[in-house]
């Protein structure tokens, strides 16, 4: 199947995600026992779907590939975490669709030729294997202006610097998790430009405490001297190819090609009502060599608008389904 065919708005979501469930329930073996095991085979509607649990990542290959395609270069990204602990794995046969979807999902948000990207990114430079700073590396080397970049580490904020981003034209994006923006605050004196965004990439748990969203915008808001309106949110992970985005509140908005659902932790195939809390449910097509139909371990509820809103981790010992991954094939 033609891959880019994921991002052409003139075919319906549906007729895709139809299509690319076909295709994984075919050529990706956990995610075609999973559906098995369910008694799914053939849906009619894109809610029908079945949701693959995100643990899943952690204890198999998720991969969606005929067996000539395996041999391949690929990317691996892995989440992060402490040693000893079972990190997530992503393995990415096509690394330009990745990178076609983080473009075309950053320009559907925002104009690319208005700014200039920072990222302060500790903890992630740890390690190598990192989404993250695959997307903001990506980011940065396309913007053509010279000046975007990865921040040192424990070091301020430069005004020099800050200025010659000001005589350029452009804005100011600054990418960071919650706790490294909070310890960029504390070294640095100086304000950023009020048309600065802020974009916080989560990470709400810092080594102080944790931290509610608002209280974290309100924060930096303060902190570097611009409107809490442009303390903007990402919302990605590892196990996912596509980002949504928060403009200046905590409601996320998906892209064309990604649709979040909230569904019922004790029944995942349900959605709930609007304004409920639940599970968030993922359908990412730019997961098309993985797979596309995801139930996080997020929290989350939706609006009347067909925002939603991330409110921590729900944090079962186990999803549910999780069981039919484990047996061998």
């Amino acid at each position: 199947m033609d891959a880019y065919q994921i991002f052409d708005e003139s075919i319906p979501f549906e007729e895709k995600a139809i299509n690319i469930f076909e295709f994984q329930k075919e050529h990706n073996s956990i995610y075609g026992r999973f559906c098995k095991a369910l008694g799914i085979q053939d849906p009619s509607k894109v809610d029908e779907i079945p949701l693959l649990p995100i643990q899943a990542f952690k204890e198999k290959e998720i991969v969606t590939a005929q067996e000539k395609e395996l041999s391949s270069s690929y990317q691996v990204f892995q989440s992060s975490g402490t040693s000893g602990m079972s990190r997530s794995r992503h393995i990415v046969l096509d690394t330009a669709l990745y990178k076609e979807s983080i473009f075309r999902g950053f320009d559907y948000f925002y104009d690319s030729g208005e700014f200039v990207i920072w990222a302060y990114t500790p903890e992630y430079n740890l390690n190598p294997a990192s989404s993250l700073i695959w997307m903001l590396n990506a980011l940065i080397e396309r913007e053509n202006s010279g000046l975007s970049k990865f921040l040192e580490l424990n070091r301020p904020l430069s005004q020099e610097k800050i200025n010659e981003v000001a005589k350029s034209k452009r804005r100011l994006m600054l990418f960071g998790a919650a706790f490294g923006l909070l310890d960029l605050l504390e070294i640095s004196k100086v304000e950023l430009p009020a048309n600065t965004i802020i974009m916080e990439t989560g990470g709400m748990k810092t080594y102080r405490r944790e931290i509610s969203k608002s209280e974290l915008h309100q924060i930096l808001s303060n902190g570097f001297g611009i409107p809490v309106t442009n303390i903007h949110s990402e919302y990605g992970m590892t196990e996912l190819l596509s980002q949504a985005y928060s403009q200046g509140s905590e409601w996320f908005k998906s892209v064309p090609w990604m649709k979040v659902s909230i569904r019922d932790p004790q029944n995942p195939m349900r959605e709930v009502e609007i304004g409920e809390e639940g599970l968030i449910g993922v359908m990412d097509l730019a997961n098309l060599y993985s797979c596309s139909f995801i139930l996080t371990g997020d929290k989350g509820i939706m609006n009347g608008e067909g925002k939603f809103n991330v409110l921590g981790r729900w944090n079962p010992e186990n999803l549910r389904g999780c069981n039919f991954l484990i047996d061998k094939d």
